[in-house]
């Protein structure tokens, strides 16, 4: 649509709708922090040895944007609906310059340390503005096909964005440095505010005089803060260690008050309630399990590096098929969605991902072999995300009540962040535990026939376990889909 912007007003809210200069803005926004922002998974070594940082320290550089926006991302999507959608977007905007301004200018030595981690925290706060908060924008100012339009071009610069980022990384550290990638994250920023310029704002309509959550905020917080670093933490902590024990207890404890506050408040920013929609649960519940098979990518390529001696390049090369096919076809989806309904697709999609997942297990053949079905198994495993990514997006925003957007938003996308948390912890702690152990693997060896070297064998047999688990997680995700997520027809007739 070509509507003309007009200044903001609450009566111009109401008859606004969205157009091109507003997605394209909200874009920019997402496509700072899953193109740059998350780069540094592939050039953190780069800049650790540029900073004169430990691997430590960088690690937790790395992570430390993921845990902030898991942790916030209902906070900041339910404060969107209160305070406005186009307010919280902005701040994401502000917050992701400021947070990749410091990143980009952290200096070696002394200082880089807390400079680092500092941007790499507001870097994390940005997304958790952003993700819910424009997903409730397109909600909001939307309708029928022309969200699902704009929900598809959104979810290029996520979805392709992430598949992308690593290969951008690289490339731009290579020809510019590192610290290229991040000016280029800012001016991506300050594009996407440009873009917006003149949107009218959109909240929810409340009564009564809006008190802030604090007890129920706090509870979650902590709840979420234990959880996260259990789930990617939980290693190298040791899961029944007094520490993993301890954060265990923690995620129960404060889990359950915070159900029991959310429950009780006339205020609750996090509403229990969403869940009783059959529609909104089956696509976050598939949601949660599809981006938990991140953890084949972490397998797979560690098993060609590790038992195939390729190189970090040599095995990132394989994965080149999976960011085109979903940048390629991400709009395949939508016009599925379009035809069938959300409940097909989205089926198709962890059908695609099953198969993309069982074409990477078979760890027992020659390498040269193993790398021809990896790059069709990459491939489809980016189809089968981009099948399901608009109408599962769009099967969660159209099942959502207008005042409750922006924080629906944020559990569907907190679904996202903690989902390939928990995929990529477990689907790691099953391989290295069985890589490291051969007499935990040796049983295949009377099932399947090992071809080429035999010293690896430990290390193709933990890998070929840990992805069975991955296809297991699609099994889950497509009986949820069928059990909760409504036919066409069904549709039609309610």
């Amino acid at each position: 649509m070509n509507t003309k912007l007009s200044s903001p007003s609450n009566d111009d809210s109401v008859s606004f709708k969205g157009n091109d200069r507003l997605l394209y803005g909200i874009v920019m926004g997402v496509i700072a922090f899953w193109l740059f922002a998350q780069t540094t998974l592939n050039v953190a070594p780069e800049m650790q040895r540029d900073l004169g940082m430990d691997s430590n320290t960088m690690n937790i550089a790395v992570a430390i944007t993921s845990l902030f926006s898991g942790i916030f991302i209902v906070v900041m999507g339910g404060l969107a609906d209160r305070v406005g959608r186009l307010r919280i977007t902005r701040v994401g905007f502000y917050l992701s310059i400021a947070g990749s301004m410091l990143v980009a200018i952290t200096p070696p030595g002394g200082l880089s340390v807390p400079v680092m981690l500092v941007g790499r925290a507001l870097q994390g706060l940005s997304a958790a503005c952003i993700m819910p908060a424009s997903l409730a924008l397109l909600k909001a100012y939307w309708d029928g096909a022309e969200r699902q339009r704009a929900v598809s071009i959104w979810s290029i610069g996520s979805w392709g964005g992430s598949g992308l980022c690593s290969l951008v990384g690289g490339l731009m550290t290579q020809s510019f440095g590192w610290r290229s990638i991040f000016w280029v994250a800012i001016a991506a920023s300050i594009l996407g505010l440009w873009l917006m310029r003149g949107t009218p704002e959109s909240r929810a309509e409340t009564r009564g005089v809006y008190k802030f959550d604090v007890p129920g905020v706090l509870t979650f917080m902590i709840t979420m803060v234990a959880l996260q670093v259990l789930v990617t933490q939980g290693n190298k902590l040791g899961w029944t260690s007094p520490i993993g024990v301890g954060l265990m207890a923690v995620t129960v404890i404060f889990g359950l008050l915070f159900y029991r506050i959310e429950s009780k408040s006339a205020n609750a920013f996090f509403d229990f309630s969403l869940f009783r929609n059959p529609t909104y649960t089956g696509a976050t519940v598939s949601n949660f399990l599809l981006n938990a098979v991140a953890g084949t990518l972490i397998v797979s390529l560690q098993l060609v590096q590790l038992g195939g001696n390729l190189n970090a390049q040599q095995a990132g090369m394989l994965t080149l098929g999976y960011a085109i096919g979903i940048i390629a076809f991400i709009r395949v989806g939508e016009k599925l969605l379009q035809r069938f309904g959300a409940r097909k697709p989205m089926i198709w999609g962890c059908l695609i991902n099953g198969l993309s997942i069982i074409l990477l297990s078979p760890a027992n053949l020659l390498l040269s072999q193993y790398k021809i079905l990896a790059i069709i198994g990459y491939t489809l495993f980016g189809i089968g995300l981009a099948f399901y990514a608009t109408p599962s997006t769009d099967a969660a925003l159209s099942s959502l009540p207008a005042a409750q957007t922006g924080s629906g938003s944020g559990i569907y996308k907190m679904a996202s962040s903690l989902g390939a948390a928990f995929g990529v912890a477990v689907s790691a702690a099953i391989f290295t535990a069985l890589g490291a152990n051969d007499s935990s693997v040796r049983w295949l060896e009377g099932v399947i026939t090992f071809a080429g070297r035999q010293d690896n064998l430990a290390v193709r047999g933990a890998a070929i376990i840990a992805l069975g688990f991955n296809v297991l997680m699609v099994v889950v995700a497509i009986l949820s889909i069928t059990l909760t997520v409504p036919s066409r027809k069904a549709e039609t007739a309610t």
